[in-house]
């Protein structure tokens, strides 16, 4: 019996904390005469080729403590040529770190984080071998912890130490953060759920978030499995907080997530008077947000790490991995998120109803959705919905918020109908895929096989085409009332813009009436007739009783007037429950 390989080692040292570098040693024990290693360009979860080995520095190798030579074959490949009876071969390199998003890698003075796709090189034919990871503490750092989902081989109380995978795409999939973050721990079912948080001010009510996410873990639980615990032994939330920040990565075992600081759910302040001793304070909107991409991640461990495209059945990670069916694995996820909050009792029926609310007027505010179907756009990912610019509005259609109202529609539909809901189509769906990978066939055959009848013809409507979702009938259907109520006036006008440092135009939208003027991103829009404006306010002040006015913007450095034809009512949706 052929004895498997001896598993591939990552030594990872904090170089320099205020430089942002890591210093990653990688042993290849009994290698190949000719080693070829590699980068991953993207990171399951974001769709974009993201080029990390722009970050990586000073490439060297031994072959058994001699040097020898790489070579860089492509922009994220380097090759290594060895002399026969070659034992181990090492390799060093350093990674700059300075990208605080969930996505890649970051370190300085008060924290560290990585994901290993930025930082680990994989050994051609090695992939599938066992691989092990060691983080070393830095010296001047000795306040550091170390939290990550992977099982550990030998560490040390703070956490440093061995961690071990058993391929590259078990390593890739597990994220690390380092620092003197807050922890606490909560169970769903007998499972064992970590939470750590880096940049909380001293205010911040980990209590609350354990207890709120633990809600969250066991009404998600509950939607895909009767009695059964998680499909996963233990589980891990890193949560960053900033000045400015949003977004989430989801893993099979972890996700990592960033949010403003101010959304933290905060302890009241001593003596306010606003709240009983140690009651918390009433949820902000930006709790509430905070707790939808929770509540979104950690669906993702059943809805795409677990159940998940067929494309996505093995990782290719040196290009992109093109789909149809992100409207589904994103959009879906992004439909229960919210519903999940209100079936765990976080949120009451008026604040979802809102934040559906915002959700279609999101995409019917969106002209692209006349253009691009939602599979398209989930197969345009890669190079449209993550390289966004000024005319991104005009062309495309967002996969995650016209998906989950394709979920909104679908599971009207059923319910109406009275044979099924789309909660039992998704629990059928992952059962039948043996909660591996998943083709839109699949989703068909469930939504008759429950459904007692074909909804190709739907699909095909709201999935295929640029046709209108009937949002409307099936939401009053429902028992929802549908208002329409007048358009904040950047709609009216067809205009996106920010108002920080002056009144600046990001976005004209498509058949608008700002389009008709004239108007283009990246004006500064200075006056109306010879008012001076800062921020759309003004604009509404001075044009009050007017049908046409003069806006004066400077563009390229010159001064142009462009007169504006007021548009005629235009309206956006309020959603409320039926009395």
């Amino acid at each position: 019996m052929t004895k498997p390989p001896a598993a591939v080692h990552y030594r990872v040292a904090l170089h320099s904390l205020h430089a942002h570098l890591f210093e990653v040693t990688l042993t290849v024990p009994a290698p190949e005469l000719r080693v070829e290693l590699s980068l991953p360009v993207w990171i399951p979860g974001s769709y974009l080729v993201r080029e990390f080995s722009q970050h990586l520095l000073q490439i060297e190798a031994e072959s058994d403590g001699q040097v020898v030579a790489v070579q860089q074959t492509r922009k994220n490949q380097w090759r290594v040529d060895l002399p026969p009876g070659t034992r181990q071969l090492a390799v060093r390199y350093t990674v700059y770190a300075f990208d605080a998003s969930v996505r890649t890698a970051f370190l300085d003075a008060s924290r560290g984080f990585f994901n290993p796709t930025s930082l680990c090189l994989r050994v051609a034919g090695r992939a599938s071998s066992p691989h092990q990871i060691e983080v070393l503490p830095h010296k001047d750092a000795t306040d550091w912890q170390l939290a990550t989902a992977l099982p550990a081989l030998g560490r040390s109380r703070r956490g440093f130490g061995t961690y071990v995978a058993a391929d590259y795409d078990e390593l890739a999939d597990n994220p690390f953060e380092l620092g003197p973050f807050w922890s606490g721990t909560f169970q769903v079912r007998g499972v064992l759920h970590r939470f750590v948080v880096s940049g909380a001010p001293a205010g911040f009510d980990g209590e609350r978030l354990l207890r709120d996410t633990q809600r969250i873990g066991c009404a998600v639980t509950a939607f895909w499995h009767d009695d059964d615990p998680p499909p996963f032994d233990r589980y891990l939330f890193i949560l960053h907080a900033s000045a400015d920040g949003y977004g989430g990565l989801e893993h099979r075992h972890a996700t990592a997530l960033v949010c403003q600081r101010a959304d933290l759910p905060l302890r009241p302040l001593i003596g306010s008077g606003t709240d009983a001793p140690g009651q918390p304070l009433q949820a902000s909107d930006g709790y509430t947000t905070l707790l939808g991409l929770i509540s979104h991640e950690y669906f993702h461990a059943w809805n795409v790490k677990r159940l998940r495209p067929i494309e996505f059945a093995a990782y290719d990670y040196e290009q992109e991995n093109h789909t149809e069916l992100l409207w589904f694995f994103e959009g879906f996820t992004s439909y229960y998120d919210d519903v999940l909050l209100l079936r765990a009792g976080l949120i009451d029926l008026a604040t979802y109803l809102q934040l559906l609310s915002k959700a279609i007027n999101q995409v019917l505010q969106t002209p692209g959705r006349r253009l691009q179907t939602v599979a398209q756009a989930s197969f345009e990912a890669w190079t449209k919905y993550y390289r966004v610019h000024e005319n991104t509005p005009n062309a495309t259609v967002s996969y995650y918020t016209k998906g989950a109202l394709v979920a909104l529609c679908l599971d009207l539909t059923l319910r109406a109908e009275g044979r099924t809901s789309l909660d039992a189509v998704m629990q059928r769906l992952y059962q039948r895929c043996a909660a591996g990978p998943m083709r839109e066939s699949d989703l068909l055959a469930v939504l008759q096989e429950l459904g007692g009848r074909s909804l190709g013809p739907e699909m095909q409507a709201w999935v295929h085409s640029t046709a209108e979702l009937p949002l409307r009938p099936l939401l009053e259907g429902a028992g929802i009332t549908w208002k329409e109520e007048p358009a904040p006036l950047a709609q009216q006008l067809g205009l996106r813009v920010s108002e920080h440092n002056g009144l600046v135009i990001n976005n004209v939208l498509t058949g608008s009436a700002a389009e008709a003027a004239g108007l283009a991103a990246g004006d500064e829009w200075l006056a109306v007739d010879a008012w001076r404006v800062r921020k759309l306010d003004d604009v509404a002040l001075f044009a009050k009783g007017l049908t046409t006015i003069r806006a004066l913007v400077a563009r390229d450095g010159r001064l142009l007037t462009c007169p504006i034809t007021w548009p005629g009512p235009c309206s956006v949706v309020k959603l409320t429950r039926r009395n």
